[in-house]
Formats: C-alpha cells, structure tokens, sequence
C-alpha cells in the first residue's frame, strides 16, 4: 500500500515525524475506555472496497494515546489517492482542541494539469472535507488545516516523463464526544474515506448532489 508520507500536525502548530511503535494504535494496560472504544469504532467500521485501509504506525509526541490509519484509494491495480488519519487522545483535554479528542489527516492525490491552475482548487478541495462530515451528519469543532498544489517537470535522463501535479491536504478537527465521552469515529472514518474517494475522481458510493464535483481521475494511474 502506498501510504501517504510526510508530517502531520496535530492543529496546535506542533509537527511530529512518522516514526512509531509499528503498530497502528499506542496504548497499554492504563489506556482510558475511550481511547478504547473509539479505537474499536475505527476498526469496525464498514468502508467502501475501492479503498483499502490498514494500521500503520502511530505518532509518539502529539498525545499521550494515538491511533493511526493509512488508506489507498484503489481502481483495479492502480492507486488512485493515499493518505494517512491520526485519532489522538490526551484524557486531560488540550486547550486548542476544545477536547480530549482530535482527528489528524494527509490526504494526497495526482492531478490533471488543467485542474492544478484553477485558482478556486484550494478553497473546493477544503470544502469537500467539512462537506464530507455534514454529509453524514457529524458535529465537529476547531477544523484547521491547508490545501496545497504542487507540480514536478523532470529534465536529464527523466526528460521522457511527463508533467505532474499533486493536491495535499493537511487538516485537523475536533470530533465531538458523545455518551462516555467517546466520539462516533466510525462515522468520522468513512466521511474521511468519502473525502479521499473525491480526491480520487471516484463517483459516490449511493445517491447524493447532482451538483458536487469531483476531481477528475489522473492520467496515467500508479501501477500497483
């Protein structure tokens, strides 16, 4: 699976690397029944098969439990889009996040050139995220994040290749917390993964807007 690599912030303006403890979720026998059970709703959820979820390794300094996610949108044997969701858990709360939960993501994809120069891009891809959890209905606070556009032009020996353009969003949210305490993460997992389907040029999964546009699938997909 190609995971969508980088940093992620936790919203706070603090940064932290990707290393981890290998496994998806860092916890011990002193993890609060929360972080338990949001975890669980994670790995309970029901997604749509285009994508493919895996854990992947926590980050170890944004909170004191974490739990990560990566993703592959995938069409046959080409990947369309990754990226990588964080759930972070501080039981004391955090003053930015207005809670004692945070949802961290990075979502990447391959563009056709001609979207890349639009220059309403960013502000579209920003709101297919908050459109994604009104979708389904979801409260959330404290949204933060960036939406950035990049092209690659290859010279020498990669002269051949063409020109490419990639979309990356960055972005955090606070879910809110229900009965426990605990958010419904489940349900903030799959309005991720219809996010990350969108960036990937796949059509809704059932009936929904007529008007929402998606981007179109890149040119010339990445084998698997």
């Amino acid at each position: 699976m190609a995971a969508a690599q980088g940093r992620l912030s936790d919203g706070t303006g603090g940064m932290d690397d990707e290393r981890g403890t290998g496994e998806g979720d860092r916890r011990d026998d002193g993890a609060p029944p929360p972080f338990r059970a949001a975890v669980d709703a994670l790995r309970a959820a029901r997604l749509r098969p285009q994508i493919e979820v895996e854990p992947s390794p926590a980050p170890q300094r944004l909170a004191p439990f974490a739990y990560a996610l990566e993703a592959t949108v995938v069409d046959g044997e080409q990947d369309l889009a990754d990226g990588r969701l964080v759930l972070l858990h501080d039981p004391a709360g955090h003053d930015a996040w207005h809670g004692t939960f945070r949802l961290v993501t990075l979502i990447r994809a391959e563009l056709e050139p001609e979207m890349a120069v639009d220059p309403l891009l960013p502000e579209v891809c920003w709101s297919w995220l908050t459109g994604a959890l009104q979708a389904r209905g979801l409260t959330y606070g404290e949204p933060s994040g960036t939406v950035t556009r990049a092209g690659s032009h290859y010279f020498g020996g990669l002269s051949e290749r063409p020109a490419t353009s990639q979309i990356e969003i960055r972005a955090s949210w606070t879910p809110r917390e229900g009965l426990g305490g605990v958010p419904d993460t489940g349900a903030h997992l799959a309005s991720w993964c219809d996010l990350l389907a969108q960036v990937a040029g796949l059509p809704p999964a059932g009936p929904g807007d007529a008007s929402v546009v998606t981007l179109p699938q890149r040119r010339g997909p990445q084998s698997r």
